[in-house]
């Protein structure tokens, strides 16, 4: 059958601050997974904490620990924006492993995870909640309440359409990433990468630095995008990209008729990198 579903619940890469210190995680089997030699530098304080994961786990192999059996190796970010396979344990697993770490460190850190792993089965149960806390996220890094309401409409605009790849066989992220370069070229002439190179981004999440216009010109594209596969019932990676051409060419038609009336581009170099200081976009 290709690729398992397994990879179609693997998410972006997150990070969680323990005591200031960025902790990655990734949301795998609907629970978030941590990764291991994050967690190793959190409670050790090494200057190679990969070196001592290393160590420890070969240690705990010989002794025949069945530790090492609760991590899986998932795709995380790495400091040069590429993603790598990397040892990760989910809560129940960081826990043993914290077992096996003299660390001071150990006693809040076992409260901070569970507090952190708690949140993911609350917004399992409740998904309001992801929304909440998000919509707060953006709020506390001083995103205007007009934009913040755009962006969440965005988000949830984004997890139809791919909850409608899902169902008509599209593959994981990395077909998805295809067909959302495919809508994202034909709504702004731009893929993904492309449009990040002109904002002067590098690991930054593009829609986070749209401004009002480019949010809704995205937002249209995704969702003709759907409306498109429904109604052609497109099935497989090949008819769904063509549904992704046709969805992206509605947006950019408005787009561009839009720029003529206006005299004005929808596409600009404006991004909110400068948020700290509240610098709204125009």
């Amino acid at each position: 059958m290709g690729k398992t579903k397994e990879v179609i619940k693997i998410s972006a890469t997150k990070f969680a601050i323990f005591k200031g210190t960025k902790v990655r995680k990734i949301i795998f089997k609907d629970e978030w997974w941590f990764s291991v030699v994050d967690v190793c530098g959190v409670l050790t304080e090494s200057v190679d904490p990969g070196a001592y994961w290393r160590k420890l786990k070969q240690r705990l192999n010989i002794e025949g620990n069945e530790v090492v059996t609760f991590c899986h190796g998932l795709k995380l970010e790495a400091m040069d924006g590429k993603k790598y396979a990397m040892d990760c344990a989910n809560t129940e697993g960081i826990f043993r492993i914290i077992q096996s770490i003299p660390s001071p460190k150990a006693e809040p850190f076992k409260r901070w995870l569970a507090k952190v792993g708690y949140e993911r089965i609350q917004e399992i149960e409740d998904p309001e909640l992801a929304t909440k806390r998000t919509r707060a996220l953006y709020k506390a890094k001083g995103y205007p309440d007009s934009w913040i309401e755009k962006r969440m409409r965005g988000i949830e605009i984004r997890e139809t359409l791919t909850d409608e790849w899902k169902k008509r066989d599209v593959g994981g992220e990395l077909d998805y990433a295809i067909l959302t370069a495919e809508i994202s070229n034909a709504t702004f002439g731009m893929t993904p990468s492309e449009y990040k190179t002109f904002k002067g981004l590098k690991r930054q999440n593009l829609r986070d630095h749209m401004n009002d216009l480019e949010l809704i010109f995205s937002m249209l594209g995704e969702a003709s995008t759907t409306e498109i596969a429904k109604n052609k019932d497109a099935q497989g990676f090949g008819e769904n990209k063509r549904a992704a051409v046709l969805g992206g060419a509605v947006a950019g038609n408005a787009r561009k008729e839009l720029e003529i009336k206006s005299g004005k581009k929808v596409s600009t170099k404006r991004n909110y990198l400068s948020i700290g200081k509240i610098k709204k976009l125009k």
